[in-house]
């Protein structure tokens, strides 16, 4: 069986069997794609997977790094890294279906720079999550934005979470919010006092009928970007971009110098977090992370306790 066959199946094993969302469906195949054509090389009716050896997955490495797209711009070494993951799955996949192959073990990931995690500290926290009320612009747009940010900030959500919130999926008066992360894993994160008022605020205001906790009430919202929004959610409901683009304008608007999106938020609820005593087992569990390896990208909030500790307790017996 050819490779394209077989790449097929993988993709509806994940869908069906692993439970991965379509998106990450979609991103798999691009990097199946790109690596079905490096090993086809013009092969009519591609290739077989006796094809896959690691001199090929060398070179395809090795093409990877050189790649650039039609900007002329590299791929990170993250984006490097996601095709081997993908391949990876799929070696494991033919595997068990004990079609021989390579085996997974034997492609290794590239070596990650280490990663900068930025975040807002007190007082630009203060100004950016009270900038929608600096705009002019109508109630229900700055009390909808106001929610928005705060509820960011409280809970530590992806934007692609945030935007499929359903009004029936918060508990105000528990101040609980159920949320289908990554991997369709559900969990339950907590709203802030804070966030909890806003949210009530801007739900006391609202006349539409959209099931969406935060409507699309832009009137210059353009067509193309709704039409988007019903592929996926339904017209009525935020896109990812739309909050991305509302958190640069009131960066810009509170006088913020530093690149501020979403999961810039996401890194200030966690570092918030640690500053303030908690452990990064209970961070991971709240930020969604399957595993703790990802969290101790937070380590730079943990160092200075470890280096306080360090100080106070180290040779005390000399």
């Amino acid at each position: 069986m050819q490779l394209d066959r077989l790449a097929a199946d993988f993709l509806d094993h994940l869908e069906i069997e692993k439970n991965r969302s379509l998106l990450t469906r979609r991103n798999y195949e691009l990097y199946l794609r790109r690596f079905r054509a490096f090993v086809a090389d013009g092969k009519k009716g591609g290739a077989a997977p006796e094809a896959i050896t690691y001199e090929v997955v060398r070179n395809f490495r090795l093409w990877l790094h050189r790649f650039t797209d039609h900007r002329g711009e590299p791929l990170s070494a993250a984006t490097q890294n996601y095709h081997l993951i993908a391949l990876r799955s799929f070696l494991k996949y033919l595997a068990k279906r004990e079609i021989t192959t390579l085996q997974a073990e034997r492609v290794e990931l590239g070596k990650m720079p280490e990663r900068h995690v930025s975040f807002l500290s007190g007082e630009e926290l203060k100004r950016f999550l009270n900038a929608p009320f600096t705009v002019k612009q109508p109630e229900v747009l700055v009390l909808r934005d106001k929610a928005i940010l705060e509820l960011l900030f409280s809970t530590g959500l992806r934007v692609s979470e945030l935007v499929s919130l359903k009004r029936e999926d918060i508990e105000l008066d528990r101040g609980e919010i159920g949320v289908m992360g990554k991997g369709r894993k559900r969990r339950v994160v907590f709203v802030s006092q804070d966030a909890r008022l806003s949210v009530k605020k801007y739900m006391a205001i609202r006349r539409d009928m959209s099931p969406f906790l935060f409507a699309n009430h832009d009137r210059a919202a353009s067509m193309r970007e709704q039409h988007k929004a019903a592929d996926k959610r339904g017209a009525e409901g935020l896109s990812p971009r739309s909050v991305q683009r509302m958190v640069e304008k009131y960066t810009r608007q509170a006088g913020i110098m530093k690149k501020v999106t979403p999961h810039v938020l996401r890194h200030s609820f966690a570092t918030d977090l640690l500053h303030n005593g908690a452990d990064i087992r209970s961070v991971q569990v709240m930020l969604g992370h399957s595993s703790i390896t990802t969290t101790q990208v937070y380590t730079h909030v943990t160092d200075p306790q470890l280096k306080k500790i360090h100080q106070q307790f180290h040779r005390k017996a000399e």
